[in-house]
């Protein structure tokens, strides 16, 4: 029992390795892409993984020619995996896990930070994220999502202690400089991630003064820029101009922006499945044609202002639902297909029910209206569900503590908003549910300790009563 009590992190941590080499040796059909052919996830990060590994050149159009279509991070993450260990599953499983790991340290010591009893609403908050199914699952596929987690949990780790710091010293300048880095390399990850910058910025000025804050922050905003320099040159020689991150932000918000997006998410679906709009003979994954599809997506806010309110209202119901969405998947069909886009068919019955077909028999997402993944639809409802109701309950008693605790509310807020205005679904938000959960154990704790404690009143009594 003391060993249990002295190393109770460990076993938080070895709780997340076991339960993922469990799901992984249970499922190694499914995660085993390297076997199947069959990558749950996105292919794109392994053909760019593969590309980089054969030619040094990141691109996935074919090998050798360079593009800016997805941010890079990841899949040169994956590409040093696949040199070293070869095109494994298992490998980028353990990477993975890996990962998840860091991200329950830095969790683990945020929480610490923040909260009253903060041991033990670390160790909680740290059990609920090792434990959370949807991630497991998400984190075992090839998906960014894991490296993610652990940059952005790092920055805001080396925010709080940055923040706590009592005088502007040199280790000071090295955490805001370490955070800067931090930040940049997320935002090679997912770019959506520089949102979170100014809610830190804001959550600095809860405990100092504005000067005290821009001094603080100032060499995490540049080192952050000074990280992104060598990309976006990178991205401004193969294009001729100039290119934040990525080339898929165009594509992302007409799919959340137009005549499809309320009928598609009010039928179940994903709103990646929806048509293209008639961009020309403009080549896809160019500054040309992602232009043209953000362009695409303000003409339908711009000529449709009367549907915004109930746009946004069903894009908030999207991302906060209890229930893993998209709630339907196309049903698999006999049509071949190039991409997503375009040879998925749409078809209503006659009381205006949308239905998507035509989507291939080998495609992974086929599997997804199975009967082991319907189960996981009712675990995760029940799982996550019931944490988010004690995460409510958790904010309101960690009010006392809100220039502390509010720092997760902002990210919270900065997250809902980018998914708003792009598209929101489950996998997105995710990546910020152990946060939650956060106030979920805080709760919890809360409520041990009071019960505890009127426990201790009422023996005392009876005690003293005896006497």
């Amino acid at each position: 029992m003391r060993i249990l009590t002295a190393h109770k992190f460990a076993l938080v941590l070895l709780l997340c390795i076991a339960a993922r080499l469990g799901v992984f040796a249970i499922f190694q059909s499914t995660f085993a892409f390297d076997q199947t052919g069959v990558i749950h996830g996105s292919s794109a990060y392994d053909t760019y993984a593969r590309y980089l590994v054969e030619t040094g050149v990141y691109g996935k159009s074919e090998p050798g020619v360079p593009d800016g279509h997805l941010p890079p991070l990841y899949s040169y993450a994956l590409a040093g995996v696949y040199a070293l260990f070869g095109r494994s599953s298992l490998a980028v499983a353990v990477f993975h896990i890996a990962l998840d790991c860091v991200s329950i340290f830095c969790l683990y010591h945020l929480c610490k930070r923040l909260f009253p009893q903060g041991e033990w609403v670390a160790l909680l908050a740290g059990v609920f994220f090792a434990l959370y199914p949807y991630l497991i699952f998400q984190n075992l596929t090839l998906i960014d999502t894991p490296l993610f987690m652990a940059l952005l949990y790092g920055f805001l780790l080396l925010a709080a202690l940055l923040r706590g710091r009592p005088a502007l010293d040199r280790e000071a300048w090295l955490l805001g400089g370490l955070a800067g880095v931090v930040l940049g390399l997320a935002a090679l990850t997912r770019p959506n991630v520089l949102i979170v910058a100014p809610m830190v910025g804001l959550w600095f000025l809860f405990r100092r003064s504005l000067g005290q804050s821009l001094l603080r922050l100032l060499p995490v905003a540049l080192l952050s820029v000074l990280v992104l320099v060598p990309w976006v040159a990178r991205n401004y020689g193969i294009y001729d101009t100039f290119i934040p991150v990525a080339l898929n932000s165009g594509d992302n918000f007409y799919q959340g922006n137009s005549v499809y997006t309320i009928p598609y998410f009010n039928a179940g679906y994903d709103v990646q499945w929806v048509p293209p709009p008639d961009i020309g003979d403009l080549e896809p994954f160019t500054p040309e044609a992602n232009a043209a599809l953000m362009s695409a997506g303000l003409t339908f806010l711009r000529e449709n202002p009367q549907i915004i309110p109930e746009l946004l209202w069903v894009k908030f119901k999207i991302h906060w639902s209890i229930e893993i969405t998209p709630l339907r998947n196309p049903e698999p069909g006999e049509l071949p297909r190039i991409d997503y886009q375009g040879d998925v068919i749409a078809e209503t019955d006659d009381a205006g029910n949308l239905s998507l077909g035509a989507l291939p028999p080998d495609d992974p997402v086929g599997q997804y209206s199975g009967d082991t993944f319907e189960l996981g639809r009712v675990i995760h409802r029940y799982y996550y569900g019931a944490l988010f109701l004690l995460a409510l309950a958790g904010s309101a008693l960690a009010l006392r503590r809100w220039r502390e605790v509010s720092l997760l509310w902002l990210v919270q807020l900065a997250m809902m908003v980018a998914y708003i205005i792009f598209h929101p679904s489950t996998r997105y938000r995710a990546p910020t549910d152990p946060l939650l959960f956060a106030f979920s154990a805080y709760a919890l704790v809360w409520l041990w300790l009071t019960v505890s404690e009127r426990r201790g009143r009422s023996l005392s009594g009876n005690v003293h009563h005896a006497a």
